[in-house]
């Protein structure tokens, strides 16, 4: 079985889904891979290093010829479907959600489109976690991004001209990203605060050494689903919490927002008045801009200047550093995909009955196949 590793085209997208590590392990398991010249570039990876694993380097349309797997960071675009053939596999950053007519397309090619982000969160499915991986990345990023825009050191410092506090740092949202974010803010020296609106972040939040805030009403105690995501709360508690934060956040240096709801809309989390009442050189680092942000005024891939305060809003921040984020990217993927090679053939093998090709197969034989995207359960009103 070949498989494809195509360069990504957005200009926004450093990250590439095979490492030469991965290409080793995947010609072990049976296969032939073909790497797109300079997919790897962005990443710090030259072609030779490709071609030292074992991988043939080519351009995309010679990848792409007899490839059965092909593997992307983003979902690759309709021109590039034209070259894929027929019941080949496709892994990526799908995207799903809101983008169906991108899933039609992929059913009308014949093609398998396999969505990493909607890997199941189970015990044998966490060395396949692209989101929690990539948003570890994204939490520690975020912190050194607002340090290097925050005109102030971090630490407190004792000098013969005086002290110099240490900087005080917020993070709403205590999932993947804002629990390494915490432990980043802390490793600099800062003093740093967070929220939640799940009840177990409390406890790892304190474990960090950081002071947890949150109005705790019987609506804070049951606002976590089965998958350990935080529901969307209801405007009555979104009211208090934010007038328990407002103060809260103008005296901070630093707030770093990670809200994400999956499917949804990002939740707003900061105000315009709130960034008004920051202190002019405060920085305000917005993790969820990609889904229209948690703070009013962040504008995605920008640094915006609001009321004196700097509104960070990469949408890719785990691609800016792409070496690091690759490499994590990439094992996760050769996780997902090795069980899917059949040990005696190297052919690829897709048992629709297991638990997480079954969250994860969006189309399939000219279909879309996932109900949570117009798959036969969804026509009958089970989705």
């Amino acid at each position: 079985m070949k498989v494809a590793v195509l360069k990504e085209s957005s200009a926004l997208e450093p990250r590439v889904a095979a490492t030469p590590d991965t290409v080793i392990k995947l010609i072990a398991a049976g296969v032939s891979v073909a790497v797109e010249k300079g997919a790897g570039n962005r990443s710090d990876i030259s072609d030779a290093e490709y071609a030292d694993a074992g991988a043939t380097i080519a351009s995309a349309a010679t990848c792409l010829k007899g490839a059965k797997l092909v593997l992307c960071v983003r979902r690759p675009e309709d021109k590039v479907l034209k070259s894929v053939p027929k019941g080949a596999a496709v892994i990526a950053l799908m995207d799903p959600h809101g983008h169906e007519d991108a899933l039609k397309s992929y059913a009308e090619a014949g093609l398998s489109a396999l969505s990493l982000e909607l890997i199941p969160r189970i015990t044998r499915a966490q060395v396949m976690d692209v989101l929690s991986s990539q948003a570890n990345l994204a939490g520690y990023q975020a912190v050194i991004e607002a340090a290097a825009t925050f005109g102030q050191a971090m630490p407190m410092m004792m000098t013969a001209a005086g002290t110099v506090p240490a900087a005080r740092v917020f993070v709403m949202g205590a999932g993947v990203a804002g629990l390494q974010a915490i432990a980043t803010a802390r490793r600099l020296g800062a003093i740093v605060t967070a929220t939640d609106v799940r009840p177990a972040a409390k406890e790892q939040v304190a474990s960090l050494g950081a002071k947890f805030i949150a109005v705790e009403d019987d609506e804070f105690k049951a606002a976590e689903d089965a998958g350990g995501y935080a529901k969307e709360m209801s405007d009555a508690y979104k009211k208090k919490q934010a007038k328990l934060v407002a103060d809260h956040i103008a005296k901070q240096d630093i707030v770093i927002t990670t809200a994400l709801i999956p499917g949804r809309p990002a939740p707003r989390l900061v105000s315009k008045k709130m960034v008004a009442a920051m202190h002019n050189g405060s920085v305000i680092v917005d993790l969820a801009v990609e889904r229209g942000g948690n703070v009013e005024g962040s504008r995605a891939d920008e640094v915006a200047e609001v009321d004196g305060v700097s509104i960070i809003g990469y949408t890719n921040m785990a691609g800016r550093i792409a070496a690091t984020a690759s490499k994590l990217l990439a094992r996760n993927i050769f996780a997902f995909v090795e069980p899917m090679i059949d040990k005696e053939s190297g052919d690829l093998s897709l048992d629709r009955d297991d638990e997480i090709i079954a969250a994860t197969l969006l189309t399939h034989d000219g279909a879309v196949v996932h109900p949570g995207f117009g798959g036969p359960a969804a026509s009958k009103g089970d989705a």
